[in-house]
This record gives C-alpha cells, sequence and structure tokens, in this order.
C-alpha cells in the first residue's frame, strides 16, 4: 500500500514562493504519473501541475512560469516549487499519484493562503 504525505504549505506575502513535497511511502515508480491538485474555497478541483514517469510535464494556463513540479525517485518524492504566489493561489494542494493499474493515491493535503 502506498500512502503519500504532504508538507511545505503556509502563509506566504503575495509575490513570495513555497515549496511542497510529497514523500511516498512506497516507490513511485509505480506511478505512471503524479501531480499537484488544489481546491480553493466555493471552487472545484483543479489540475495545477503533472510529471509522467518519462518526466513530461504539464501545467495548467494559471501557473506557468511560476511554478515548477519535479520528482526525486531517490527519495520517494515529489516537489512542486511555487514562486510569484499570488492570493488566486490560496487553496489546499493535494498530491496525487497514477499507478501503472490506474489506481488512484492522495495526500491528505496541505494549505496554502497567499496574503498580505
Amino acid at each position: 500500500q502506498v500512502q503519500l504525505v504532504e508538507s511545505g504549505g503556509g502563509l506566504v506575502q503575495p509575490g513570495g514562493s513555497l515549496r511542497l513535497s510529497c514523500v511516498a511511502s512506497g516507490s513511485i515508480f509505480r506511478f505512471v504519473a503524479t501531480g499537484w491538485y488544489r481546491r480553493a474555497p466555493g471552487k472545484q478541483r483543479e489540475l495545477v501541475a503533472l510529471i509522467t514517469d518519462g518526466g513530461s510535464t504539464n501545467y495548467v494556463d494559471s501557473v506557468k512560469g511560476r511554478f515548477t513540479i519535479s520528482r526525486d525517485n531517490a527519495k520517494n518524492t515529489v516537489y512542486l516549487q511555487m514562486n510569484s504566489l499570488q492570493p488566486e493561489d490560496t487553496a489546499v494542494y493535494y498530491c496525487h499519484g497514477l499507478s501503472t493499474i490506474s489506481s488512484h493515491y492522495w495526500g491528505q493535503g496541505t494549505q496554502v493562503t497567499v496574503s498580505s
């Protein structure tokens, strides 16, 4: 069984940066793709960034040029570097993994609040 644990959220001023981490208890080689989703108050969950096992990445338009997703297979960790944060980035951020047999794994979420 694989478990995902996020960390790195917090309160930051507009224009600031945060780095989220997601550690998998099992090998993330089992994942064909890992990603970060977010859910803002009153809004639907959206995919923010995705990285495949081949290293391809994809981002929602609103974060392109500001956020970077990466993975360290040796550490079973996926990162989301978030720069130039804006109030509209405020949300609970969730780590997600899609396994080779199409099973979905979710972390518990970490709160990111961007406010002055």
